[in-house]
């Protein structure tokens, strides 16, 4: 298994809001990085969502104009995953589909190194089963980011039935090497954030569906109350409605019913309100 020390490459697949964070938090921190998504538009679109991203940092005085151009050019984008071959390790950021992810998983495995760490950033599912599609088990891990990545200190490492010891050992380093910082957690429904989280964002949903407060209110409160910088419903804006909900009906199926998604937030979901992303979710956005 390589070490973190040998690690200069860094392929992601999908370049979706969290495949183009971590792309553009390893090429910050140095790594060469290897973007790939199944079309041209998408790659392009995450390309655009690092570049915007580096300007900002330009503009809070975080990078230097030089440091951002040497960090764009760290970065090449593809749609061709023969490309990640030569990657040091891999880390897969597509949809919250097992199937989805079996199938990248089981390409992966076949064109990469026995030595390379192939991690996935699922928030909910099952390392184990995603790890089951590779005939080298070992090498899989999760390294879930939290989003914004670029923004966002914590990193979840996630160990599967058969996770090797020296692959958490890379997963925790590489994840420490980008300025994040880890904590571990078993291969069960949910692992530690979205486990707890989940139930803590729909009794918000159905806190305010119930005329509990108003939804200014009960994001006021858990704020001021809990120390927390978003409220639930804040936060499911943030996050996206959408993947609230499958978060939240793929823990239900595996833990039950206390994770039964509020009926507002099925209805949000419904009428394509899905928070930022869409400029309205519990709240209106420009």
């Amino acid at each position: 298994m390589r070490s973190v020390s040998d690690i200069e490459i860094v392929g992601v697949v999908g370049a979706g809001t969290m495949g183009s964070g971590i792309a553009q938090v390893a090429a910050t921190n140095g790594y060469e990085v290897v973007l790939r998504d199944v079309e041209q538009a998408y790659v392009e679109d995450g390309l655009d969502r690092i570049a915007s991203g580096l300007a900002a940092m330009v503009d809070n005085d975080l990078l230097s104009e030089d440091e951002r151009t040497a960090t764009r050019e760290r970065i090449t984008g593809t749609t061709d995953l023969e490309e990640l071959a030569a990657a040091d390790i891999v880390v897969e950021a597509v949809i919250e589909d097992v199937e989805i992810k079996q199938d990248v998983f089981a390409d992966l495995a076949a064109i990469t190194a026995e030595s390379v760490v192939l991690a996935t950033n699922t928030s909910t599912l099952p390392i184990t089963s995603i790890a089951s599609a590779t005939d080298s088990p070992e090498r899989v891990v999760g390294i879930h980011f939290m989003n914004p990545v670029p923004r966002m200190e914590g990193v979840e490492v996630v160990d599967g039935e058969h996770t090797g010891t020296e692959t958490l050992a890379v997963a925790h380093a590489f994840a420490e090497s980008l300025g994040k910082t880890t904590w571990e957690s078993d291969d069960k429904p949910g692992f530690v954030v979205n486990r707890v989280l989940m139930p803590w964002i729909n009794e918000g949903i159905r806190a305010h569906d119930e005329d509990v407060a108003t939804k200014e209110d009960i994001d006021r409160g858990l704020r001021l109350g809990t120390n927390v910088p978003m409220g639930p419903l804040e936060l499911a804006d943030h996050i996206g409605l959408d993947v609230v909900l499958d978060a939240s009906e793929t823990l239900e199926s595996e833990l039950g019913d206390r994770y039964r998604p509020a009926y507002l937030l099925k209805r949000k979901v419904e009428a394509g309100d899905l928070g930022k992303k869409t400029g309205r979710g519990f709240y209106e956005y420009d």
